[in-house]
């Protein structure tokens, strides 16, 4: 029996292309390559992180612009 393909990127590589992602900014080599390397269950993770971590940025600025006038 074949063993299904390991994924070979850590948790920080998985973190690092989600934040590009963000951005729109992902060479077709890189993306290419986290395709056949990143761990999908890891992408969702750090896309629910990246997010988490937008959202309090936004409230932040928010708060700060609000509490200036």
């Amino acid at each position: 029996m074949d063993k299904p393909h390991q994924r070979k990127a850590n948790f920080l590589a998985t973190m690092k292309a989600v934040f590009w992602s963000f951005f729109g900014v992902r060479k077709r080599k890189d993306y290419e390559n986290d395709a056949a390397n990143l761990n999908p269950v890891h992408v969702i993770i750090a896309g629910l992180i990246g997010v988490a971590i937008f959202i309090g940025l936004i409230m932040l600025a928010v708060r700060f612009a609000v509490s200036s006038v």
